[in-house]
């Protein structure tokens, strides 16, 4: 797998993604629904 594909499935992981938003200041309650929806609507069509 290219690097770059590997680079962008980190950073675009959905739990990597609940962990900035945490880092924001989003609540958990938050930052756990919009990487949820964030998981099931972008993250498993684009990259996964």
């Amino acid at each position: 797998m290219s690097r770059f594909k590997l680079h962008m499935q980190h950073h675009f992981n959905p739990l990597h993604v609940y962990c900035r938003l945490r880092d924001w200041g989003f609540s958990y309650g938050v930052a756990r629904i919009v990487s949820g929806c964030y998981e099931r609507l972008l993250y498993r069509l684009v990259l996964a």
